[in-house]
């Protein structure tokens, strides 16, 4: 970095600019703004975002932006390249989201936006992120990745999408198969490029790369930032304006960390023992094989704990299953691979266990970042055995800080604690709402027993809405037309109205069979 450092203040904090000589900006945080430094409150009002993303913004309870997001969303909205290094948990999503949205174009069909993830589960995350952002301005989103059906991602591709989110391999196949259109993509998003690295994906990524438009906004997101993803940057972005989020109440200070030292036999009666002492409403135990978490998952069904288990050699439908129970609260205990470590954005697990120490740093953080979400407070504990030294000071090295050591609970504290532990173990789930419930309130889906077979377009939907009186094309949401269904989102309240009305209205000439849909189909 050359030149004089300037000062800036946002968010609570102070930061230091740096200009160097390609006027390429590099900011990073430095410490809390004090009491006599004058702090500017952001607010999503002050950048040039329309009605309908406000509403969704505020319908989603984001306050004020994070750190990452007042820096990424002006210059995604000033059509910059940027490059992106922050944690884990500060926003990367919204970031990338809330601009693209504002910018694509409704009226252009083929995808505009292609957002590259490195595992299905955050892909599907990052989908429902952008769906939910982009609610009221009717974008459609699809997801595509490996170990789902590929005629049905094929089909909904072929219909109107502004947002593809996808895995490289999946994407490649699509490509290749050219059932994906890349020739309107405006904005392309590598989130998590690190781990994209660390799975052997760069190859697939510069594969992708080179079939885009080159006219296009690049956004390049990284908790890390090695050599080989630096040299992607240069190689394909322009001008990149580089931004380092250093947070001063990071994941890894910010949330309680401790260890013990225990022998691989003796973890299953370590782990009873914490979690009767800890008692969490909600707690992720990660193991790195899928072995350990069959295990493990087996030796706490046998003790009557409320689980379930995440691993790479489920289905994809089971995966997802036990995801979506976990995020409402069905049960209280998670055990997991690292294929759960990214992909879930839950604000309130109060506990992460690592039964297995990770054998590499930036999973620890990724594990570890999955409590303590948006400054709440969280707890860590991990268990390493005395063969796991080498791996452990490396971690150490990594967050810059030891992991405490603590001696095992006492057999008096384990037994004091079991009452309170089994009276919660017996009470009812407390079930969570759903992410975006509330910017479901005034949208109903409905369904039409017609699709494509019978020729049904969304013209066709649209038109018969809009001679609904008191209806208009802004009360009409996403339209998903299948093979022999349509689903319909209404919205502003008006769902009861057109259900009502298409009873006796017909649609292209017939009177269908409308219902009300569940809004998770």
């Amino acid at each position: 970095m050359t030149g004089v450092p300037r000062w800036s203040r946002i968010l609570g904090y102070r930061l230091s600019m740096y200009f160097n000589s390609s006027a390429d900006i590099i900011i990073i945080a430095i410490k809390p703004a004090g009491r006599d430094d004058e702090v500017m409150e952001a607010n999503f009002n002050d950048y040039p975002l329309s009605s309908e993303l406000l509403k969704a913004i505020g319908l989603l309870d984001f306050t004020s932006p994070t750190q990452v997001q007042a820096q990424v969303i002006p210059a995604v909205l000033k059509q910059r390249d940027i490059i992106v290094r922050s944690q884990t948990g500060s926003g990367k999503t919204a970031a990338y989201a809330i601009p693209i949205c504002e910018l694509v174009d409704w009226e252009e069909n083929k995808p505009q936006a292609l957002v590259i993830a490195p595992t299905r589960e955050l892909a599907i995350q990052v989908k429902e992120d952008i769906f939910n952002i982009g609610r009221f301005k009717r974008l459609k989103v699809s997801a595509i990745y490996g170990k789902a059906p590929l005629m049905i991602q094929i089909k909904e591709l072929k219909q109107k999408t502004h947002v593809v989110v996808g895995t490289p391999g999946r994407i490649i196949d699509h490509l290749e198969r050219g059932t994906f259109d890349t020739s309107q993509i405006k904005y392309l998003v590598i989130d998590e490029a690190d781990k994209m690295l660390n799975m052997g994906f760069i190859e697939q990524i510069e594969t992708i790369i080179t079939g885009l438009p080159k006219e296009r906004v690049t956004i390049v997101l990284s908790a890390t930032m090695p050599k080989d993803i630096i040299l992607l940057c240069e190689k394909y972005m322009k001008g990149p304006i580089r931004v380092e989020i250093e947070e001063p109440d990071s994941a890894s200070h910010r949330i309680s960390q401790v260890r013990y030292t225990i022998d691989r036999n003796d973890k299953p009666n370590l782990l009873r023992d914490i979690t009767i002492v800890e008692n969490p409403d909600s707690c992720i135990i990660f193991c790195n094989t899928k072995q350990t978490v069959d295990q493990v998952y087996q030796g706490l069904q046998k003790l009557k704990y409320t689980c379930e288990k995440i691993h790479g050699g489920m289905e994809q439908r089971e995966r997802l299953r036990a995801m979506n129970d976990f995020k409402q609260g069905s049960f209280r205990y998670l055990v997991a691979t690292d294929v759960a470590a990214r992909g879930i954005d839950i604000e309130d697990i109060s506990l992460v266990i690592n039964y297995d120490l990770p054998l590499e740093c930036e999973s620890y953080i990724h594990r570890i970042g999955r409590t303590g979400r948006k400054n709440r407070p969280g707890k860590a504990i991990t268990f390493v055995t005395p063969y796991e030294d080498k791996f452990l000071a490396a971690i150490h090295q990594y967050i810059g800080q030891e992991i405490p050591l603590q001696e095992r609970p006492e057999p008096e504290t384990v037994h004091h604690s079991k009452p309170e532990f089994e009276e919660k173990t017996k009470a009812a789930p407390e079930m969570k709402a759903a992410k975006g419930a509330q910017l479901s309130k005034e949208i109903m889906k409905i369904h039409i027993n017609a699709g494509k077979k019978t020729k049904m377009r969304p013209v066709d939907i649209v038109g018969t809405l809009c001679n609904i009186n008191g209806m208009t094309a802004a009360d009409i949401g996403i339209i998903n037309v299948r093979d022999i269904s349509t689903f319909v989102e209404i919205l502003n309240n008006k769902g009861e109205l057109v259900l009502r009305e298409l009873q006796k209205t017909p649609i292209k000439g017939r009177l269908r069979k409308v219902s009300k849909a569940d809004m998770q189909i």
